[in-house]
């Protein structure tokens, strides 16, 4: 049935407004210089299959509009058959090839990073590269905004607690097409430098918004972007610009240190390199850094060690959950020479009274998380032992959250984890606001299918409490899951914060 006139005029001027509103938006954020204002609106009228633009006056734009205007021509391009689905997945999907009519080209990212880099300082072309990648949309303000987010302080220090809710879930009609799709080895996988500008498919997603920063460190070239999912301050990633598996070696150390020596305000670790210890892209190797301290960056040596033919490089334990090695010093030549040697030992340590194997029918299980930072004129490399080992009690791993605390967290202890940072499942968020209902109501948590996994967790901190109301109860919960992530971390330590656990570490730093 036709549209009647007036409904179809006012429809097409609306689309006019946004489109105006978006290009207007470009200006103001620097993505759109004034000389490709006229280009960049004919672009926006293609894509929505129109002949012209009609004159407005004063069409301007804030920038927290711009989730409202995207909803806007995503609803538009629905109506008139350009978006074939209205489902989160497909609109994620167009939305970006909108926000990439506004974009620079690569090379115009990369020329204006470099003449900050030299001519101002690395952290202006980080500022500004970050500014881009928030502005471009390729970082979805407006959904990171909604991730809860809070401090809980421990024994350990303050740790960062948030749960994830910036990840949009997928739509059945998207599963299933994504099922029926052709396994596409293009790109290669979320990492790979192929990403940028691809228009993305249902199962992989659209970067048409996305920009990359080439780097050379340790004389190979490598990629720098930002986390689309900013766990914290300026998340960023640095892979290889190969697909090529993550290995913990000499060169990660090297590279590391690399890094930090031209970004030196922001720290660089490494997944370790085994499954369930390691991070959930092992096949492309890549490291995580940004400009934040996390708790463990915070935490002090609590009892200092020298390694023979090593007595230039301070080396020390850390009060930490996990079992941490730091090492410190102004040459970092010297600091790496050292972290080989740790590395090659705990390869190939086993300690049976402290239930360390090296290796079970020729599997290795021994490897490291490093974390590289520069602190004043020295540079530091945390050093976090890890163990993959499993048994019949824990199947999903030993040093691994222990079943008791996978009501919370049951997900594998990356690099983020390790330095303090909690990132939590979206469950969570319903999960814990029905809890506190049911627990003021006085209800049974076991009757109840969804909470009853968190039925033994609180009738274990209740007794903690005088009382819990109506006003105390978001910050009991709250820093109750601060308790079941620090302990998290303890379960995750190879050598447990026990007398018995740090007497095994010792003995493990006498063989260095």
């Amino acid at each position: 049935m036709p549209e009647k006139s007036g409904i179809a005029e006012w429809r097409k001027m609306d689309i006019q407004v946004l489109i105006r509103k978006l290009v207007s938006y470009g200006v103001q954020t620097g993505l759109v210089p004034e000389e490709d204002v006229i280009y960049t609106t004919n672009r926006l009228l293609e894509l929505f299959e129109l002949d012209e633009l009609e004159e407005r006056d004063n069409v301007t734009m804030r920038e927290d509009e711009l989730e409202e205007v995207l909803k806007g021509m995503l609803d538009y391009a629905y109506e008139k058959g350009i978006l074939k689905e209205n489902s989160v997945v497909y609109r994620d999907l167009f939305d970006t090839k909108i926000m990439g009519m506004l974009m620079p080209r690569p090379s115009e990212v990369i020329r204006h990073f470099h003449e900050l880099y030299e001519q101002v300082s690395p952290e202006a072309a980080t500022d500004y590269y970050y500014k881009l990648s928030r502005d471009s949309d390729y970082i979805r303000r407006y959904r990171i905004c909604k991730d809860m987010k809070w401090v809980a302080p421990t024994k350990y220090g303050d740790l960062d607690i948030t749960i994830n809710l910036s990840k949009p879930e997928k739509d059945p009609k998207a599963i299933a097409a994504a099922k029926l799709a052709k396994q596409a080895g293009y790109p290669k996988c979320l990492l790979c430098r192929e990403n940028e500008g691809y228009a993305g498919r249902v199962n992989h997603p659209a970067r048409q918004n996305h920009r990359i920063i080439p780097v050379t460190i340790n004389g190979s070239q490598w990629g720098f972007q930002y986390s689309p999912y900013v766990y914290y301050n300026e998340h960023c990633i640095v892979f290889n610009s190969q697909h090529v598996p993550m290995k913990i070696e000499h060169a990660t150390f090297c590279k590391l240190f690399d890094f930090v020596k031209q970004f030196p305000h922001y720290f660089v670790g490494s997944n370790a390199d085994l499954p369930i210890v390691g991070g959930s892209i092992l096949s492309h190797d890549h490291f995580q850094g940004g400009h934040y301290e996390f708790a463990m960056a915070k935490a002090p040596v609590e009892r200092t060690f020298s390694v023979a033919g090593f007595e230039d490089v301070d080396a020390g334990i850390v009060a930490w959950p996990m079992s941490v090695i730091r090492l410190s010093g102004t040459d970092t030549d010297r600091i790496i020479a050292l972290a080989d040697v740790i590395l090659n030992k705990w390869r190939e340590y086993t300690d049976e009274e402290a239930f360390i194997y090296a290796y079970t029918d020729n599997e290795p299980h021994n490897t490291i998380t490093p974390i590289a930072r520069k602190r004043g004129d020295k540079f530091e490399l945390d050093l976090v032992l890890r163990n993959n080992i499993t048994t019949e009690e824990h199947p999903l791993g030993v040093y691994h959250p222990h079943a008791k605390l996978h009501h919370i967290k049951k997900e594998n202890i990356g690099l983020i984890e390790v330095m303090g940072l909690a990132v939590l499942p979206a469950r969570l968020k319903g999960e814990m606001a029905h809890l506190k209902e049911a627990i003021l109501a006085g209800k049974d948590l076991r009757a109840d299918e969804e909470l009853a996994k968190h039925a033994d967790w609180v009738d274990e901190f209740r007794p903690k409490y005088d009382a819990i109301t109506a006003e105390n109860i978001d910050g009991i919960v709250e820093k109750e899951i601060g308790l079941v992530f620090m302990q998290v971390l303890e379960d995750a330590g190879v050598y447990k914060r026990t007398e018995e656990g740090q007497k095994a570490f010792d003995r493990f730093i006498k063989c260095l």
